[in-house]
């Protein structure tokens, strides 16, 4: 059973309000010692310590790390035509709209002669992470991938653990997208070891670091990403995934149990939140779940899911208060089925990604609706956003003043830098006007 938590009757301080937010008992912060751990061991010990952790944590070490190139091309090979077709429509709607998220460069004129102009420059290289755990995830190849290429990322390398089905290599449709979008940098290592690897290099396998790790994984994964932040960017600490959905008495119950259901059988660690007004449906939501549960063949993953401190039935007494619970809790799904959706989405402003109304499931924007399924959990939304083309990217100010220009805002450089006492940044504009 889900746990309920009832805010009917006036909802609490805002302090109160995230206190009382369902989290998993064991989030990103746990992981932070053993992650520490198994990164220092592959800076200090390279591809012995990646072999290793293989062994340990993942299906076996592979013969090889680097996947070879005639590997990719097999698996491209071996894709039937059902999945084939899928992954190229999978590819074609996220590279529609990332190119949407590539902002214009502009050109700003503050005075004759005096410009300002933006741009936005790709990153050299960066190192996308490919979870591969529990299950497995082409569609992390395409939304990682799709983003960083329509950025201009010239030089992409990609890492997935070894799968123990595949005898230590990367699982074949992971290399079958990373060959569909022509990527030939691949490596078979996974967990927080991985994104050390990708931080800091590894000499023996030829992997040279990255600029910028991005990806979901599991809160080792996250974690990881944590700790190499500062020697190199990362998008977010995107853990075990969540949705959170406000609905009402006029949604279908079937499809909310449905969706709360698709999220929790990722992890037993996923979140899974029913925000609603009316206890009635709740109780039709919960009711709804064991018969579509009972065929499913992770049903034991998905009913611990359901089952943790992280899932939640929450009672409100209207869909104001139903928006601001959701904003608190700064979901990475957000589902909207009610009465009239677009008043509630005007309430909200910390979500990952939003989908409104009952034609649109989660499941939806795991795969094809074209938006990027790499989001920020943990209430990270409240802060932070998923991945798009432009997290590849960084904006530049590039200053342009002629001799004249300068001599116009002379005076005030001067006034300023004699008020804070830094003469020689004065002297280095009338150095010029003088002349």
């Amino acid at each position: 059973m889900m746990q309920r938590i009832d805010l009917r009757g006036g909802l609490p301080a805002r302090a109160e309000l995230l206190r009382l937010m369902p989290r998993a008992a064991g989030d990103v912060s746990h992981a932070v010692d053993a992650a520490r751990e198994l990164i220092e061991d592959v800076r200090h010990r390279g591809a012995a310590a990646l072999h290793d952790q293989a062994e340990r944590f993942d299906g076996g070490a592979p013969a090889n790390v680097r996947v070879s190139a005639a590997e990719i091309t097999a698996a491209v090979a071996g894709l039937t035509p059902e999945v084939r077709a899928a992954l190229d429509e999978a590819i074609r709607r996220v590279r529609a709209a990332s190119a949407a998220q590539i902002p214009a460069p502009a050109v700003t004129t503050l005075a004759g002669g005096a410009e300002v102009h933006q741009r936005w420059q790709p990153m050299r290289r960066v190192g996308l992470y490919v979870p591969g755990g529990k299950a497995v995830y082409p569609s992390s190849v395409v939304m990682n991938v799709v983003a960083a290429q329509v950025a201009g990322v010239p030089s992409i390398a990609l890492v997935s653990p070894p799968q123990r089905d595949h005898g230590g290599a990367v699982h074949p449709t992971i290399l079958a997208a990373a060959g569909l979008l022509g990527i030939d940098e691949v490596y078979a290592m996974g967990g927080a070891g991985a994104v050390g690897a990708l931080a800091y290099g590894v000499a023996e396998i030829d992997l040279e670091p990255v600029d910028l790790v991005t990806g979901p994984g599991n809160n080792y994964v996250a974690a990881a990403k944590r700790l190499v932040r500062g020697a190199v960017g990362i998008d977010s600490e995107a853990g075990a995934t969540e949705i959170l959905v406000i609905a009402d008495d006029t949604a279908d119950a079937g499809f909310v149990a449905a969706d709360l259901i698709s999220q929790a059988e990722h992890d037993e660690q996923a979140g899974s939140v029913l925000v609603t007004t009316s206890a009635t449906f709740a109780d039709a939501v919960e009711a709804a779940i064991p018969e579509r549960t009972a065929v499913l063949g992770t049903a034991a993953r998905l009913q611990a899911a359901l089952d943790g401190p992280q899932s939640a039935i929450v009672l409100v007494d209207s869909l104001t208060d139903a928006a601001t619970v959701s904003n608190a809790y700064g979901p990475e799904h957000l589902e909207i089925q009610t009465v009239d959706d677009d008043a509630v989405l005007a309430d909200i402003d910390a979500a990952g990604a939003v989908f409104v109304g009952p034609s649109t499931p989660v499941s939806l924007g795991d795969y094809l609706a074209g938006s990027n399924h790499v989001l920020p959990t943990g209430g990270q939304a409240r802060f932070g956003s998923g991945l798009s083309a432009s997290t590849f990217l960084r904006p530049q100010q590039i200053v342009r003043y002629t001799p004249e220009a300068l001599a116009e805002v002379a005076p005030h450089i001067v006034a300023l830098s004699t008020e804070e006492q830094l003469p020689a940044h004065g002297a280095a504009v009338t150095e010029r006007t003088n002349r």
